[in-house]
Order: C-alpha cells, then sequence, then structure tokens
C-alpha cells in the first residue's frame, strides 16, 4: 500500500500556481489599462499640434505670396482650412479639427477646436500682419490653451 501511495503523482497545476499566474495577468492588464488614455492624449496633442503648424505654414505663405498683404480670414474644418487675402492658400489639416474665428483672446479650450483670430496676436493686441492661433493641450485631467502666432 505505501508502494502504491508513492508512486500516485496528481497530474496538473496546483492552486498556488494559478493564483500567480492569474496575478501576474492582472498586473500587465493593469498596466495597459493606465496606458491607453496616456496614448490617446498624446495622439489628439500632436494632431492639433500638426494642424497649428499647416494653417501657420499657410498663412506664412499666403503673405509671403501677397507680398506682405494681411490675412483676412481663416476658414475651415473637416479636412481643409482656407487662408483667406489677396491670394488664397488651400491646405489639409485633420478631418476631426474645427477653425472657429475669435474676436478676443479666448479663455476656455474646446478639443479640437483651433480658435483663430487674424489681425492680432497672441496677447490681443492688434498687428495686421500677425494671426494668433490658440489650440487645446491635454495635460494629465486638465486642458489648457496654447498659443502661435503666425
Amino acid at each position: 500500500m505505501l508502494s502504491k501511495l508513492k508512486k500516485t503523482q496528481s497530474e496538473g497545476f496546483t492552486i498556488i500556481e494559478v493564483m500567480i499566474v492569474l496575478a501576474i495577468a492582472a498586473l500587465i492588464l493593469l498596466i495597459v489599462l493606465l496606458a491607453v488614455p496616456a496614448l490617446q492624449r498624446n495622439s489628439r496633442n500632436t494632431t492639433i499640434k500638426n494642424d497649428v503648424g499647416v494653417i501657420a505654414g499657410l498663412v506664412n505663405t499666403a503673405v509671403s505670396n501677397s507680398d506682405g498683404a494681411p490675412v483676412t480670414a481663416v476658414t475651415g474644418g473637416g479636412g481643409t482650412v482656407n487662408v483667406t487675402d489677396s491670394t488664397p492658400e488651400t491646405g489639409k489639416i485633420s478631418g476631426g479639427t474645427t477653425i472657429t474665428p475669435v474676436t478676443a483672446v479666448p479663455t476656455s479650450a474646446t478639443n479640437s477646436t483651433i480658435n483663430v483670430w487674424t489681425g492680432h496676436d497672441c496677447t490681443g493686441a492688434a498687428n495686421t500682419r500677425v494671426v494668433a492661433l490658440w489650440y487645446p493641450v491635454e495635460n494629465s485631467g486638465t486642458t489648457v490653451l496654447k498659443c502661435q502666432q503666425a
């Protein structure tokens, strides 16, 4: 009988081994779930910054091509942007980005919206040769406005 007990070995995993595997899997899942929102936020920030760069480039091109004539309007959305002056320029931006003309320095930000004030700088001072572009940048839990002049 004793020899029969010695030969009998159970096959499979112990409950401790299963618990360790489940704990490791839960830890990996937690890390992934914490990283995904930060990656999405960084992607949105990069997209809006690229769109601001496109608009600034179009404004500078329009001013250069029109011998320094001021830009009168920046409009668009849904993937295109139009810069209006004596020689208009058109370019491509992200389809989710909207462009909103403003008449004062904005105090709040809306995601994926670029606020444009033609003829003014980032401080709100009148300058016919400048276009101020305000855009939202998301940090962890907050959204702040940044401004770029073109």
